[in-house]
């Protein structure tokens, strides 16, 4: 059955950021990407417009696109740019929704399995190992920091582009319920993670500025706190990443052995020894002693306040670990 550009135009109207108008035209990989980044974040999807009629052709049979320019497809620095920014975008989500997955497993293949994912729009493909190969080397040589996440996927990105290749024209396309089964466990393999993370280590997240929130029940108070700060932890990542903002202890003994080095004091000092030491320096840094150099004194007191916390056990690991 020919497939008709009117109703492509309606589904790209009616549902165009969840990829409604790919999946008429059998372009599911397309279809996946839009359903994962709500239509290429905006962009894409307005994009699309001027592209549907060529689509629809395609999709018809009107030329066979894998033999158009050779055997190998030209280089698009479009499709390099968005298998860069989706990439980014694929690591960062695996970076908030699996910290307790190291970073050196889940950051990469996130990475790559974006990377690759934006390859496969279309009538091109590009070699896994090869994009993966490419993303975990770069993501080892930073040694799986939130900040490997822009090398990686620049890395894979190339290494993409360089093993792009036309599919093999003529493959038997399934049917409409296999396909949407397919495309339902691709989504649930990048939603799940995300809201398990959501679901899991909420409670007490933002402790008292969210303390409206106390005449909730527990489970859904928990989601909230969870959802409420998931944007300021990716705009705290992305903060790290641009170099604006220094990384977060992420462990709750990378936050003693930083308490410790703020009070001046060798690991595993005994509780007198924090106390005594904690009053000394809140007396040097106290900002009404150190009016000439107001924002550093402010600072510093805020530093020892929250070191003794740490150490004074104000609050346990599992209250403050991530």
């Amino acid at each position: 059955m020919g497939k008709r550009l009117l109703v492509a135009y309606g589904l790209w109207a009616l549902g165009g950021p969840l990829g409604l108008h790919h999946l008429y035209l059998g372009r599911d990989s397309h279809a996946l990407l839009w359903m994962l980044t709500l239509g290429g974040f905006g962009a894409g999807w307005l994009g699309d417009l001027w592209h549907l009629p060529g689509w629809v052709a395609a999709a018809n049979g009107a030329g066979a696109p894998g033999q158009r320019g050779g055997s190998v497809p030209a280089l698009s620095a479009l499709r390099l740019a968005g298998q860069v920014a989706v990439g980014m975008y694929f690591g960062l989500a695996a970076a908030l929704a699996l910290p307790w997955v190291p970073q050196l497993l889940a950051q990469p293949l996130a990475v790559g399995l974006g990377v690759l994912l934006v390859s496969s729009v279309g009538d091109q493909a590009s070699e896994a190992p090869s994009v993966l190969a490419a993303a975990f080397l770069a993501s080892l040589l930073f040694q799986g920091r939130v900040l490997a996440v822009l090398p990686s996927s620049l890395a894979a990105s190339i290494a993409a582009q360089r093993h792009r290749r036309y599919k093999r024209p003529g493959a038997p396309r399934p049917r409409l319920p296999a396909r949407l089964y397919h495309l339902g466990l691709a989504y649930l393999a990048f939603a799940a993670p995300l809201a398990y993370g959501v679901l899991s280590g909420a409670a007490g997240v933002l402790g008292a500025p969210l303390h409206w929130l106390g005449a909730l029940p527990a489970l859904p108070r928990a989601i909230a706190e969870r959802l409420l700060l998931l944007p300021l932890r990716a705009a705290r990542i992305l903060a790290e990443l641009l170099g604006f903002a220094s990384p977060e202890p992420s462990t709750w003994s990378e936050r003693r052995q930083r308490a410790y080095k703020v009070l001046g004091i060798p690991s595993g000092a005994a509780a007198e020894d924090v106390h005594r030491s904690y009053r000394e320096l809140v007396k040097v840094w106290h900002p009404d002693h150190n009016r000439h150099r107001a924002e550093e004194a402010e600072r510093r007191f805020i530093e020892l306040q929250e070191a003794y916390e740490v150490l004074a056990g104000a609050r346990s690991p599992r209250g403050r670990g991530r």
